[in-house]
């Protein structure tokens, strides 16, 4: 009987253990995706600052501008997913792209100084996202492995711990900038 007793509360303990770890290991990916967010809004906030100062210089980029300020506010609809979240971020990406490559095309930009400012904490948010990104993705990779490995997966499953999406390039993203297609058009 004691034998009984000793082996049902080393199975218990693992089963608290590895429900503990699948919990840990989600929040984990939850506290790092809200610093995605947080990003992302830092990022939504500076582009409307920087289409109007563009504006009045960049006539030949209208649809350019358009696309981007049409992007932002799809992003800041309340209520999105997470997943619909990432969409909107990953198809912000190539225009913000796009948006910073034609600034080579206007010389009254590049001179403006308030537009090169923006231009930078544009960039130096990219970059954090881009971090953010990588350790998102490496935490819901730990996530995902121990949600789908043997005996985790079994506490998984019983207390429905759901995968969680990676943050991935769009495959139109994927290939090389043609910069010089980007500077004439």
């Amino acid at each position: 009987m004691m034998d009984f007793l000793l082996i049902a509360a080393v199975i218990v303990f693992i089963g608290v253990l590895l429900y503990n770890t699948l919990v840990s290991r989600r929040n984990q990916c939850d506290n790092i995706y809200a610093s995605i967010d947080a990003l992302l809004k830092k990022r939504y906030n500076l582009i409307p600052n920087l289409v109007t100062l563009m504006k009045e210089s960049m006539h030949y980029e209208k649809s350019l501008l358009e696309k981007v300020t049409e992007l932002r506010a799809k992003a800041m609809q309340p209520h999105l997913t997470p997943e619909e979240k990432i969409a909107i971020a990953d198809e912000l990406t190539q225009p913000l792209h796009n948006l910073m490559v034609s600034v080579e095309n206007y010389p009254e930009l590049k001179a403006n100084e308030q537009i090169m400012q923006l231009m930078r904490a544009l960039n130096e948010i990219e970059e954090q996202i881009a971090a953010a990104r990588r350790a998102y993705n490496q935490a819901v990779t730990d996530y995902n492995n121990a949600r789908q490995m043997f005996p985790s997966s079994l506490i998984a499953g019983w207390f429905s711990f759901k995968p969680k999406m990676l943050f991935t390039i769009p495959e139109h993203e994927r290939n090389n900038i043609d910069i010089e297609k980007l500077l004439k058009s």
